[in-house]
């Protein structure tokens, strides 16, 4: 793994970090006082890297404001699900023309209430690998479930008037065991009827761009980012690693 391939890379006395075989080796010292962008081949050892673990490297990043943000644990998103399931599901938003609802009571003492609304296509059901689902009232194990099963799970709470997302700390969307984000500051939140249009189109693919871009979501996407700080006795260099 990447950590103990770093940690061998401290122990050794002179590590090449780059592949111009073609360049004479410059020192650090010439390349702080240059202008950029240039290129340069350097023999250095590697001080220090940051983050010290490898999850840490992962944060979300929004191409849209370039703002970088560290990626929510699971404690905070069960957090939200269990503050949404506080307000019960709406009956007269089940059953639309565009989805078919389902509720029930859970059998523990809270008796929680459950609505799951599955998005149908030519007002027929898809098969499950192909379905979207929103689910309102669930708990962080029961979305899970349901990402095993059905291919889009969205998380919602009821209004008046419509479904809605919840607060863009918690995922707009869950495929499979990826959770995908909104950007805060750049997305402009529409009602859960604009899903409409996609269930309206010949073979609705559920991709989670179009998901977001019809729910006035900015995405969020998942990058890896590494500072390494360089020396070679002339001067230090701090290298960063940025990569979707």
């Amino acid at each position: 793994d990447l950590e103990s391939h770093l940690q061998r890379c401290q122990q050794l006395s002179v590590t090449v970090l780059t592949d111009h075989q073609d360049f004479n080796n410059t020192e650090l010292k010439t390349i702080l006082n240059s202008t950029a962008p240039q290129q340069y081949r350097i023999r250095a050892k590697l001080r220090t890297y940051k983050p010290q673990k490898l999850y840490q490297s992962i944060k979300l990043h929004c191409s849209k404001c370039n703002s970088l943000q560290e990626v929510p644990n699971g404690d905070d998103f069960d957090l939200i699900l269990q503050g949404s399931a506080v307000t019960a599901p709406n009956p007269e938003l089940h059953n639309t023309s565009w989805y078919d609802s389902v509720m029930w009571t859970t059998q523990d003492e809270k008796q929680r209430k459950i609505a799951i609304h599955f998005v149908k296509h030519d007002e027929m059901l898809q098969q499950p690998e192909d379905t979207l689902l929103m689910i309102e009232g669930g708990t962080l194990k029961e979305v899970w479930k349901l990402t095993k099963r059905f291919k889009c799970v969205i998380p919602v709470r009821s209004t008046e008037n419509d479904l809605e997302l919840l607060d863009l700390s918690a995922p707009f969307l869950l495929q499979g065991n990826i959770k995908y984000y909104g950007c805060k500051q750049c997305s402009t939140p529409r009602p859960i009827k604009s899903l409409s249009s996609i269930a309206a189109e010949q073979r609705p693919s559920w991709e989670p761009t179009e998901i977001a871009q019809v729910l006035g979501i900015e995405p969020l996407q998942y990058v890896f980012i590494m500072k390494f700080t360089l020396v070679d006795g002339t001067g230090a260099l701090n290298a960063y690693l940025f990569d979707y």
